[in-house]
């Protein structure tokens, strides 16, 4: 068995794009539920602010083993990710306790260890 687990594997940073986050509100995520849609209209009706570096990005606080998440990543693949991300699914064996190590926003998952200083 495995645990899925969503990381960014490219310079930029995690987050979402309107569309995943909109699709996570469909089905009912609480993260994405709590969350104002910083991708709605401006308030002259000028249009939806996409493009605009950290306008489209969504839910920068979800559990990254959260399964709608998980669901909404593989349901729309390259759509799921912001102007700045690239988002995938990795497996990791059930049981691993795990943490995402960030570097310049490109991301990996490392088994949780012992450190001392």
């Amino acid at each position: 068995m495995s645990q899925k687990i969503v990381i960014n594997e490219c310079f930029g940073g995690f987050g979402l794009s309107h569309k995943a986050y909109l699709r996570l509100k469909e089905l009912g995520d609480a993260t994405a539920l709590g969350e104002p849609d910083v991708g709605e209209y401006f308030s002259d009706g000028s249009g939806p602010r996409r493009g605009y570096p950290g306008m489209d990005s969504f839910c920068d606080g979800i559990k990254r083993d959260d399964p709608l998440l998980v669901q909404v990543v593989e349901e729309l693949g390259k759509e799921a990710s912001s102007w700045a991300a690239n988002l995938v699914v990795v497996e990791i064996p059930d049981g691993v306790e795990w943490e995402i190590d960030d570097y310049d926003g490109s991301e990996t998952i490392d088994e949780v260890h012992k450190s001392w200083r």
